[in-house]
């Protein structure tokens, strides 16, 4: 599909997204309701467009609910507070969290 070929700072449509996290369409509208942080731009004709950040929050907000067993309600509490938090202290870079896990998980292998 063409989403394949697209740099990873493309904007994706809904159906690429429901394609990347086995969500249905459905699903991505009905949590863009539920959920003020979940805001993918419109288009002429109502077409949705996801930027990156989107699609990381469409997928953290399925990690909550499907796998971690978190309500509608919890997710929103959840976010509504580090929406609140993130206003006062900057979120650490995806890169210093990334060095963050590398560096536990090779402590973890040194001792084990």
């Amino acid at each position: 599909m063409a989403s394949e070929n697209k740099s990873a700072a493309a904007f994706r449509t809904i159906g690429e997204v429901a394609q990347v996290t086995g969500l249905a369409a459905h699903i991505l509208r009905y949590w863009e309701s539920r959920f003020p942080q979940l805001r993918p731009i419109t288009r002429a004709g109502n077409r949705r467009y996801y930027r990156p950040e989107d699609v990381a929050l469409v997928q953290r907000i399925d990690r909550l609910l499907n796998h971690e067993g978190y309500t509608i309600k919890g997710v929103q509490q959840l976010l509504a507070r580090e929406g609140q938090a993130g206003a006062a202290a900057p979120s650490p870079s995806p890169v210093a969290a990334l060095r963050a896990v590398r560096d536990l998980l090779a402590q973890a292998l040194a001792e084990d």
